[in-house]
């Protein structure tokens, strides 16, 4: 089981900054090219694969579901703050939202053709992180795609930092592959990128993967 009390700060830290956070951030992708075309790939992925919908997770206001949908993408978001999620209904009437964990998904087995994990698995505790992602693959149909988006480091073992709304880690891009492959997927691309400026001094990273056929989830 995932443990309760990192959701619940997680979702306590989201629901008191969501308003500032909303202000901050809603706009960001006008500023991301290497992001928007990755999003773009993504999108025309899974356009192409007709599988289903997209499900933003860690959605917070919606202003990345709204750029999917802009990209012709059936998407929906779901996050784990109410606060949020409010947010987005108001900005975004036409796109639905919905409360929800990635960690236990109210989705039935193979319904999406791909999951947006934007910069959201950076608060999952690391030794959980293999259930997110076998979570991840019960929901997505076969062929289906996953974006993460995470911030990077060069050490193997998933480091903390101050992400000051909660804790979050940074991930060797190489170890995200390893757990993405043991859950059923093959790496499709990754893009890094070094910080802009007033950004966190730490590299971003996006890694692109596609659920393989009929292999089972592992689990370690």
């Amino acid at each position: 089981m995932i443990e309760s009390s990192a959701l619940h700060d997680t979702r306590a830290a989201y629901d008191a900054v969501a308003g500032l956070y909303a202000e901050l951030f809603s706009d960001v992708l006008t500023t991301l090219p290497l992001e928007r075309a990755m999003l773009a790939a993504f999108a025309e992925l899974v356009s192409a694969q007709g599988a289903g919908p997209v499900a933003d997770l860690g959605c917070g206001p919606g202003h990345v579901t709204a750029h999917l949908d802009g990209l012709g993408v059936e998407a929906f978001g779901v996050d784990l703050s109410p606060e949020m999620v409010a947010l987005a209904r108001e900005a975004h009437p036409h796109l639905r939202f919905d409360e929800g964990s990635m960690t236990a998904l109210d989705l039935a087995d193979g319904v999406l053709g791909g999951i947006l994990a934007y910069f959201s698995v950076i608060h999952t505790p690391p030794r959980d992180l293999p259930v997110v992602f076998a979570e991840f693959a019960r929901v997505l149909a076969p062929g289906g795609h996953v974006l993460l988006g995470f911030f990077a480091g060069d050490d193997p073992v998933p480091q903390p930092f101050d992400h000051k709304v909660a804790l979050a880690y940074r991930w060797a891009p190489d170890s995200i592959a390893d757990l993405v492959r043991q859950a059923g997927f093959a790496e499709v691309a990754r893009v890094q990128r070094e910080p802009h400026d007033g950004e966190r001094p730490f590299r971003q990273a996006l890694l692109l993967a596609r659920k393989a056929c009929g292999e089972p989830v592992q689990i370690p």
